[in-house]
């Protein structure tokens, strides 16, 4: 079974657009299955998992693309940097776009290997697991969230009354990967261990010549407990027994493997209050849920996690809503020396607009209270939005509106 993924539109645009196509995303995401069901009958597929292919990759460049010409999708690209400069050579030659299509889960290491051979003729696309919209079967009608009455009124079409609390959060305990959603006779807790140790021991090592293996596991679930939360290095570092440069190292790997997110403050000249600490969220609720140890559905909602788990889960939504749809997400969020603070600010078109995220089915009028400190930055203020439990769409006050998880 396959689920339609929103990125398909945007695979389409931007391999019509660019020379080079790059999917990039944490492992068993469903970046090859996406690509390949978007792939013509003529392009041909080769993975880098395959090692006689890894070795012609890395050892003959040159002979590796004689025997396969473009159009190519290259799966798994990261372990033959090797490749990118030939790429850039044949991009050249030929002036052709959608001549490569990429994936790789490994973007650090991307990153650096496209910044310098492909500037200027690729495209990257960021794919996280299935969206709630793609669970639901309206991927072809997700747009960037944007706090304003056309979204309101689109999403409205796809509003779920049997979306209920145990509904939500047993899809924030199981998570969005695939082979969880698709396949419901898979054992969760042994696929998460089993991904766990499969990125620690394969993709952790070959990004950094890491040893201890425990510690990063440990450092691993003391990020996840914090999902949601402000970044505290000590705080890790002490859980985790190990110093602050090995926190920031360790939360480096994490942010450029797509694992977790770090969301920075808003900041500018005009207020000098704003503090510079960012928020972390883990990219899989599922993953999160799984690393600290939450046994059932049931006991996550009525954890001591709950709330910021939902928060977790309506964050990566609205990213996705962004991110599969080709777009940048300029998120930020606000927190001042006095503790006040906005969960999410979504910067768009030179507007602020503030977002809530509530573990709550009757927000109260003063839930978004703190939006108004936005208007002392000097900057345009748009709509502010509550996400929340309610089922329907509620009017807060003139400017700002609650909305239903349903409708992400």
């Amino acid at each position: 079974m396959y689920i339609k993924r929103t990125m398909e539109a945007t695979i389409a645009k931007a391999s019509s657009s660019f020379p080079v196509l790059m999917v990039t995303g944490p492992r068993q995401i469903g970046k090859t299955t996406l690509l390949q069901r978007c792939s013509e009958s003529n392009r041909r597929y080769i993975t880098l998992d395959d090692l006689n292919d890894r070795s012609l990759a890395k050892s003959d460049p040159e002979l590796f693309f004689k025997r396969n010409p473009p159009p190519i999708l290259i799966d798994e690209v990261q372990y033959a940097p090797e490749l990118f400069s030939y790429i850039k050579i044949i991009c050249d030659r030929e002036r052709k776009n959608g001549l490569f299509w990429l994936t790789g889960s490994q973007k650090f290491h991307l990153m650096q290997n496209v910044s310098e051979s492909l500037a200027g003729r690729i495209a990257i696309l960021d794919l996280l697991g299935l969206s709630q919209a793609e669970i639901f079967n309206h991927a072809h009608d997700t747009q960037p969230l944007i706090p304003t009455s056309e979204w309101l009124i689109n999403a409205r079409k796809h509003a779920r009354s049997d979306f209920s609390l145990m509904e939500v959060y047993k899809r924030i305990w199981s998570g969005s990967f695939p082979q969880i959603v698709l396949q419901t006779n898979t054992d969760r807790d042994l696929f998460y261990a089993s991904y766990v140790q499969t990125y620690i021991q394969r993709d952790v090592r070959e990004i950094t010549n890491i040893t201890n293996e425990t510690g990063f596991y440990n450092f691993l679930r003391a990020v996840a407990a914090r999902t949601g939360q402000l970044l505290n290095y000590a705080d890790l570092a002490r859980d985790a027994d190990i110093n602050h440069r090995t926190v920031k190292d360790w939360l480096n790997i994490l942010e450029t493997s797509g694992i977790i997110y770090l969301l920075r403050p808003y900041h500018n000249h005009v207020v000098n209050r704003l503090i510079k600490t960012p928020k972390l969220y883990f990219l899989d609720t599922g993953l999160c849920s799984y690393l600290t140890r939450w046994q059932s559905v049931d006991s996550l909602e009525a954890g001591a996690m709950s709330g910021h788990i939902l928060e977790t889960y309506i964050f990566t939504e609205i990213l996705k809503s962004y991110w599969h749809n080709g777009k940048e997400a300029y998120f930020h969020f606000y927190r001042d020396k006095d503790d006040r603070e906005i969960d999410l600010i979504i910067d768009q078109n030179n507007t602020l607009y503030p977002i809530e995220m509530k573990k709550t089915a009757n927000p109260a009028a003063n839930a978004p209270s703190n939006f108004k400190f936005l208007c002392g930055l000097q900057q345009n203020v748009g709509r502010g939005m509550v996400v929340c439990l309610a089922e329907k769409d509620i009017p807060l006050s003139r400017d700002v509106d609650a909305v239903p998880i349903s409708y992400l």
